[in-house]
């Protein structure tokens, strides 16, 4: 399956478009990783731990818009688009937000 973040494919037409599809992928904080992170914001640098985390998370993300997708009779995903945020849970922490949309097409062949 294609998924791209450009409207068109190049090399070919789409048929129909199936609709816009979305995948969220939510992580819980960690105290020791936090704990790293706050040292790094008092030292300066980046935060890899946190890096890591929204790597995965947009793979995670890719992943389950693809198989959405895929249930929707789709051959690939155009126009995606990835988006990242937080939630916050009063004094408890923060879930780390991910999220993926796009439209789903099935191609002419």
């Amino acid at each position: 399956m294609i998924v791209t973040t450009t409207d068109v494919i190049q090399g070919a037409s789409i048929d129909s478009y199936l609709g816009i599809v979305t995948a969220e992928v939510v992580y819980g904080s960690n105290a020791l990783r936090d704990f790293f992170a706050g040292i790094r914001d008092i030292i300066g640098g980046r935060t890899g731990s946190y890096e890591r985390v929204f790597e995965q998370g947009q793979r995670d993300a890719l992943a389950e818009l693809q198989q959405r997708a895929q249930r929707l009779g789709a051959d690939a995903v155009v126009g995606v688009e990835l988006d990242t945020g937080t939630i916050n849970l009063d004094q408890s922490g923060v879930l780390l937000l991910i999220t993926a949309t796009g439209t789903a097409v099935k191609l002419r062949q």
